[in-house]
């Protein structure tokens, strides 16, 4: 089943969403399927995102206008496809950058490939600037290393609220004290443990 997602960046009129929607339309997207958002890409409150992700099942194709439409950044656009893929669920791309790239072929999974060698590249950059950084904060006697939003307790909350599909994220995020982005840096989508969540646990 297709199903799609579009975004404008504001919601004063100065955009409209009938490109988009009408693309997907003539893509073969049901328009009952289109779930929609008039929201900034930076933001991480995107609800007509998060109902579209919670509603693709396994081999549903998730089809957007353009790539930056659906990812904030090239680091959570690859998290959000690697998700997709786990869960058995296609991308595919309409047009701009990115349009070469259908997940349910073997030639648009490679393209995707060298997205995620280049979204792979930059964590590692970022990495090396944060040791060389802690490094030399460690030289001038002072100890670096960010503590974890989240306690044990409330990792296994939030693993057990994020596998209830009715489950509000910025919600759940509001209860716990963090952003929605934080949230998700612990648990995904489906209440699945991602690093930070087993770095906690595993402490």
């Amino acid at each position: 089943m297709l199903i799609g997602y579009a975004r404008i960046s504001k919601a004063d009129g100065s955009q409209s969403l009938d490109l988009q929607r009408d693309a997907l339309i003539a893509a073969g997207v049901p328009a009952e399927r289109i779930y929609e958002d008039q929201a900034s890409g930076a933001r991480d409150d995107r609800p007509g995102l998060e109902a579209c992700l919670r509603s693709l099942r396994e081999g549903d194709v998730l089809v957007v206008w353009k790539l930056d439409r659906l990812g904030r950044t090239l680091t959570h656009l690859v998290n959000t496809v690697r998700d997709l893929s786990d869960r058995g669920i296609g991308l595919r791309v309409l047009t701009g950058q990115g349009a070469e790239i259908d997940t349910t072929t073997s030639a648009g999974r490679m393209i995707f490939g060298i997205f995620a060698t280049l979204a792979e590249f930059e964590r590692d950059l970022i990495r090396e600037r944060t040791m060389a950084g802690l490094a030399a904060a460690r030289a001038r006697g002072r100890k670096g290393g960010r503590k974890f939003a989240l306690t044990k307790a409330q990792v296994r909350l939030a693993q057990a609220a994020m596998s209830n599909r009715d489950t509000s994220v910025a919600a759940l995020a509001a209860e716990l004290g963090v952003k929605p982005v934080t949230l998700y840096r612990y648990v995904d989508a489906n209440g699945n443990l991602r690093d930070h969540g087993r770095r906690v646990l595993s402490a």
